[in-house]
């Protein structure tokens, strides 16, 4: 009764009534296991049972009871006391969350994650990464099993997919939604509306929960999840970026391209930057005359393959295989429901920004080009004008290799398009600056209107061929611009701008380089091959070799063991599911095109070709001004969870303290540091000067190669440069003014002024005097020369030695006086000398070979004086002190 109670003291803790577990135990008899879940602060307990007599059914009961601790106890207890005679009670395995249950031709295995990591903050909800899992068989002793060879193969199979690579969970917050989505559900709403597109162990969880919104379910997804924080003269500002890969249509590079025929695209990816101030740890404040915390800001971006049906012949052996549209469909019926899938995510209006190659050589990208440009005029001419698809198409390789073309320049114009056209999710009302900084700028009569909130309606997509390289620097220039806005509208800064080269974009590009590697690494099987350092033009010479040897990895990864990796994951996915009665296991199946596409024969109705949209996912949301933000209140294991009252912590040990920030730099004796983490790191009076020599911090033989890149690496006008500051003494008392400053670099006056007034950096000097002095040896061990006086050299600590060694020889000792008479020598020597004579006879009458007569005695006597230490001489006296 007392359990029942409690049960219902837990239910009206949270809004939603949920119990978060996370921390579990588990316990086997010969029947059962049992699974012990607790919240953080050990206070409430819920028990789940699974029956092991069955080798073929999974039958998991769950105990809706909500224990006390005294109560799971004697629960436990009793259990014990039960199974006497068959064994008892014996713990298994404590884990932290249950990812499923999985079966192939035996029984099923339940899957448990036994080691975690906090990655990431939001809200004072930590997102953890999975570090480790254990598999184990549900089946117990007495069940009745049929062997099957098989089973082995598709557990190799099933263990190719890592689960300690790149899959994260929380228990408190719905890390398969947007923030957008998660802070403005109405009041009343439940919050166990997962997004099944992201949740990569739905089918595990459905194997063993009729419901996913059970306790017990820990969704599970997969992709990057990264943070850091920016240091604003002591306000911590947290950049969060989460990339959620779909699980619909997910595979290999080579063998997952295009669309299928549900709408489906290969490497989808959703991207969400959440910049909030860390100030203050929750998400919401109650509710009263300063409303909720306008802390939160969130931004959204989508990557996929082209929606058309095409593809790559894997069979042949080159590193770019020619592209093939296998159906031609006059009315883009799956780029149709593609593109209204993405209005229900994320509404109107969807901007399109095709980044593949327009002029080829040999046409390969530009068919898809071709193809895709028509789709979207198709679907185009059916949206009312205002909900048009926005599309941009912009060959971003051509660019990156012309002299005159500014990549970046262009991307980040195309970023404020954007912005100005989806805008971004504000939890709360701007500073009330902005609004008086916008009203200035309209004119001295215009209203001070704030704005109260702000939603992101809409997205942009972006697509290359491979959806990797040339995507991911398009994706971190829009997401630069957003972090902008951003700070902007949390009142940090006093425009909506970071420029590059400052310590807050370096950690955004590192965080961005990070996220597309690690989809890379997914879908392509290596790193990424340009970075946005190439695209800057700013690369390191040795960066080739680096985007050479990815391309062999990817190829080398697309050739042999993307077959393996695509198996694994439609197994792990369950798209195949093993039974008995197969008759061809995974591993021969010669295509997979079933398991992804529709069953032919239950097909769907055909959609109208014209009215290929849903009406209402394509209207806005409501303005930004009446959002109204609920509290987020995912269970009563937030607070516990994040304080942990109960347990003694220090500050060392805490995720948000050991956090990587930008306040990380140390000023030199001669130099100020600038704390802001968002001045530029560079000597503005020197950027176009020195740019060639030490803007990449090398010299010598690399200075000169990079000689012939100096156009390529000439900054912007915005700023763009990645100079380091010099450092150099010489460079810095300079401040007459140059010659170049009145022409441009490139002109023969400037050429003349740089070869009549070299400079030479700090960087450059230090390298040459290493070079130089690397294989100089030390003073002690130079040979003396012809000029040098031997004399001089007494204060060598063998000087004494050497001294009388030469004396000896030259008959004076070094410093002019006579030798000594008389030599001490050793009596041992003299006696070893004198026998030796006297033994060996005279031996210039010595003739032939073999052992003479005088030739034996002293033989014997050596083999005695090594024997015994003593040497015997002629007299038979024996010489003392030999040994």
């Amino acid at each position: 009764m007392a359990a029942t109670h409690q049960h219902a003291t837990a239910l009206s803790d949270s809004e939603d009534g949920r119990l978060v577990l996370n921390k579990f135990t588990l316990y086997e008899t010969r029947m059962r296991f049992y699974v012990v879940g607790s919240n953080q602060s050990d206070e409430r307990f819920r028990v789940l049972k699974i029956d092991r007599t069955s080798g073929s059914e999974l039958n998991v009961i769950d105990d809706e009871v909500v224990y006390t601790k005294p109560e799971v106890m004697d629960l436990l207890g009793m259990i014990e006391n039960g199974n006497k005679n068959s064994g008892g009670l014996h713990k298994v395995a404590s884990f932290f969350g249950i990812v499923g249950f999985v079966r192939f031709l035996e029984g099923y295995y339940i899957i448990l994650i036994t080691k975690r990591s906090a990655v990431a903050l939001i809200g004072g909800h930590y997102i953890y990464h999975i570090d480790d899992t254990m598999l184990i068989s549900v089946p117990g002793p007495g069940a009745k099993l049929e062997r099957k060879p098989d089973e082995a193969r598709y557990l190799q199979v099933f263990g190719q997919v890592d689960l300690s690579k790149n899959f994260y969970f929380s228990y408190t917050y719905d890390i398969t939604r947007t923030l957008q989505w998660n802070m403005s559900l109405p009041h009343g709403r439940e919050h166990f509306e997962y997004n099944d597109m992201f949740v990569w162990n739905s089918n595990l969880l459905r194997a063993g929960f009729d419901s996913l919104r059970s306790d017990w379910v820990l969704p599970v997804i997969h992709g990057f999840v990264d943070q850091s924080k920016i240091s604003v003269f002591g306000r911590n500002i947290f950049v969060t970026l989460i990339a959620r890969r779909s699980r619909y249509f997910a595979g290999a590079r080579f063998l997952k391209r295009g669309v299928n025929d549900k709408g489906y695209v290969a490497n989808d990816v959703e991207t969400e930057q959440i910049v909030y101030d860390a100030t203050t740890t929750s998400f919401y404040s109650p509710q009263g005359r300063y409303g909720n915390k306008p802390a939160y800001t969130s931004f959204v971006q989508h990557r996929g393959s082209i929606p058309l049906f095409w593809s790559q012949e894997t069979a042949a052996m080159v590193a770019k295989p020619p592209i093939q549209l296998n159906v031609i469909d006059p009315f883009f019926s799956a780029a149709a429901l593609h593109f209204d899938n993405m209005f229900k995510r994320y509404g109107g209006p969807i901007i399109v920004l095709n980044l593949v190659k327009s002029k080829e050589k040999n046409r390969r990208e530009s068919i898809l080009l071709d193809e895709f440009t028509e789709s979207v005029s198709y679907l185009n001419q059916f949206l009312p004008p205002e909900r048009k698809i926005k599309y941009i198409a912009w060959d971003m390789a051509r660019a990156s290799k012309s002299h005159d073309q500014d990549v970046i320049g262009v991307l980040e114009d195309l970023a404020e398009q954007v912005l100005t056209t989806t805008g971004f999710f504000h939890s709360g009302a701007e500073p009330y600056i902005n609004a008086l900084r916008r009203a200035k700028a309209a004119g001295e009569d215009a209203p001070v209107n704030r704005i109260l909130g702000r939603r992101q309606n809409g997205v942009v997509r972006t697509n290359c061929i491979d959806c990797l390289d040339r995507t991911n620097a398009a994706q971190f220039v829009i997401g630069k611009c957003a972090l902008g806005h951003q700070l902007y509208a949390l009142g940090v800064l006093a425009h909506p701008s970071v420029p590059f080269d400052s310590d807050a974009i370096n950690l955004l590009n590192a965080m961005y380089h990070d996220h597309g590697d690690t989809i890379a690494l997914q879908y392509g099987g290596s790193h990424l091959v340009n970075t946005m350092e190439t695209y800057r033009k700013i690369s390191r010479w040795t960066s080739h070799s680096r985007d050479m040897i990815e391309s062999i990895r990817r190829y080398y990864s697309n050739s042999f063991t993307d077959a393996e990796k695509q198996d694994a994951i439609n197994l792990f996915l369950g798209h195949y599911v093993p039974t008995a009665n197969s008759n061809t296991p995974l591993w021969e199946l010669v295509s997979d095109y079933y398991l992804h596409n529709e069953d032919p024969r239950k097909k769907s109705p055909l959609r109208s070709y014209t009215r290929w949209f849903t009406w209402g996912a394509i209207m806005r949301h409501p303005d930004g001004s009446s959002i109204q933000v609920g509290p987020y209140l995912p269970g009563d294991g937030y607070y516990v969870e994040y304080y942990r009252p109960k347990l003694y912590t220090s500050f060392a040990k805490l995720f948000a303290f050991n956090m990587i920030s930008t306040c990380t730099g140390l000023a030199s004796k001669d130099e100020v540091l600038d704390h802001s983490p968002f001045t530029v790191r560079l000597n503005p009076t020197q950027a176009n000067r020195y740019l060639m020599i030490y803007s990449l911090n090398i010299g010598g033989v690399r200075r000169w190669l990079k000689l012939t890149n100096q156009e390529r690496e000439t900054p912007t006008e915005s700023g763009r440069a990645s100079e380091t500051r010099d450092t150099d003494e010489h460079v810095k008392g300079k401040t007459g003014a140059s010659k170049e400053a009145s022409a441009p670099w490139w002109t023969t006056s400037a050429l003349a002024s740089r070869l009549l007034d070299p400079q030479v950096p700090g960087s450059e000097l230090k390298e040459y005097k290493r070079y130089i002095h690397q294989f100089k040896p030390s003073t002690t061990l130079l040979t003396p020369t012809v000029e040098q006086d031997v004399r001089t050299q007494s204060s060598h600590p063998d000087y004494s030695i050497f001294a009388e060694y030469v004396g000896r020889r030259l008959g004076e000792q070094l410093d002019g006086t006579s030798p000594a008479d008389h030599f001490e020598v050793d009596s041992r020597d003299e006696a070893l000398y004198t026998t030796y004579v006297e033994k060996s006879g005279k031996t210039s009458h010595y003739v032939g070979s073999g052992v003479q007569k005088t030739d034996l005695p002293r033989y014997e006597a050596y083999a005695k004086w090594l024997s015994t230490g003593k040497f015997v001489s002629s007299r038979s006296k024996p010489v003392k002190g030999m040994a």
